[in-house]
């Protein structure tokens, strides 16, 4: 059974950070371009992050308004994927939402809330 399951989401000041994790299981996770979206009320799904999986160095990549403040990582040994976010602004509230896609798969978590506000 495929899962992603999300945490690390909250509420946050201004100015500050939080770390989600993303931990999968059923697949294999190795493979797979983990991507972190987001949605904020009224919204439409944005893609925020993702990096890439295979062989080789994982690369990233970056929507231009996170860009600078936000990190995607992953460890593959733990099936974990990361997104630090730093210099939170209250347009970065939104549910965040992990993403794991290879070839024709495609899952996804059931979100995280992240609210910054003061």
């Amino acid at each position: 059974q495929v899962q992603l399951v999300e945490s690390g989401g909250g509420l946050v000041q201004p100015g500050g950070s939080l770390r989600l994790a993303c931990v999968g299981s059923g697949f294999t996770f190795s493979r797979y371009v983990m991507s972190w979206y987001r949605q904020a009320p009224g919204k439409e799904r944005e893609l925020v992050a993702s990096i890439s999986g295979g062989l080789g160095d994982a690369e990233a990549d970056y929507a231009d308004s996170v860009k600078g403040r936000f990190t995607v990582y992953r460890d593959n040994d733990v099936k974990k994927a990361y997104l630090q976010m730093n210099k939170l602004t209250p347009t970065d509230t939104a549910v965040y939402y992990c993403n794991a896609k290879w070839m024709a798969n495609n899952y996804w978590g059931q979100g995280t809330q992240v609210t910054v506000s003061s």
